[in-house]
């Protein structure tokens, strides 16, 4: 059975950035992407494209453990493109969750573009920041921060 941290890193590898199907909108006007194993069940939902703001929920047992907010926007849209920005993240996070974890500070670089991610924490309790940037000019920003929910 895996833990909730592999869990997390699992779901995360197989739905945004693995092109996961997108589920059934769970509220009007979101893109839903859902993953379950076992007794574990996980959705992204998120609303926007260029600016977005989203929520990822974790459930064991149908009862919800970990979550996780973020808010990111395209600071340059004369610079950098939505689609560009997702191919970025996307190939950064599949390497990034190759090792096993989705936090802990990460830098990649690809076609001239420098994506880092800097974040302080563990999974049971976070906050930190992804940006895209060009010529150590800043593109793309995004703050997320999460943890154990508890009743």
């Amino acid at each position: 059975m895996l833990g909730l941290e592999s869990f997390i890193v699992a779901a995360k590898k197989a739905t945004y950035v693995g092109g996961g199907e997108k589920s059934a909108s769970c509220r009007v006007g979101s893109h839903d992407l859902a993953f379950s194993e076992g007794e574990w069940s996980y959705l992204d939902s998120y609303f926007g494209g260029v600016d977005f703001l989203g929520q990822e929920v974790v459930w064991y047992q149908s009862t919800p453990v970990w979550a996780m907010n973020y808010y990111g926007c395209i600071v340059r849209p004369d610079v950098l493109t939505a689609d560009v920005a997702g191919s970025v993240i996307k190939q950064a996070l599949s390497q990034m969750y190759a090792e096993g974890r989705f936090l802990g500070g990460y830098e990649f670089r690809a076609e001239g573009w420098q994506y880092t991610d800097q974040s302080k924490g563990t999974f049971k309790r976070f906050h930190g920041v992804e940006t895209i940037s060009r010529n150590k000019n800043v593109l793309y920003d995004l703050k997320y921060h999460g943890g154990l929910v508890k009743a």
